[in-house]
């Protein structure tokens, strides 16, 4: 099995000894996300709408680098700090994966990296193309 590792600026450098994505057997497996800003590496908005925002957008960044888009994600967990926040983070979520979205789990995690208030992972497939 070959597997590609994926590394854009257009997203967060990894913060540690991981990939921001591998690809393998036509499928892209995208590290969790966070929503710091990838030039600075820092989180810049801290309400849950806007880290949404943020966390899709750096998503979406390395999926492109990857050689696929949101489009095809076919599976995403998301990880929460407060289970209370999930109606503000799926109705942001609802407005990038509004057709045919992926399957998807939510999780209510302690802490995540950096202070983040969601964190988002995805598995998609490459674009028909590659």
């Amino acid at each position: 099995m070959s597997r590609n590792i994926v590394a854009t600026k257009n997203a967060p450098a990894a913060f540690g000894p991981y990939s921001q994505a591998i690809v393998a057997n036509g499928l892209v497996f995208v590290s969790g996300q966070i929503p710091a800003k990838p030039d600075t590496n820092e989180i810049e908005v801290h309400d849950v709408a806007s880290q949404t925002e943020q966390v899709l957008a750096n998503l979406e960044a390395v999926l492109i680098a990857a050689g696929s888009s949101i489009k095809n994600v076919v599976k995403t967990t998301c990880f929460l700090v407060d289970m209370n926040e999930w109606p503000t983070m799926n109705e942001v979520y609802g407005k990038v994966f509004h057709t045919d979205p992926p399957a998807r789990s939510t999780v209510e995690v302690s802490k995540l990296p950096k202070g983040a208030k969601v964190e988002i992972e995805a598995i998609a497939k490459l674009n028909d193309s590659n």
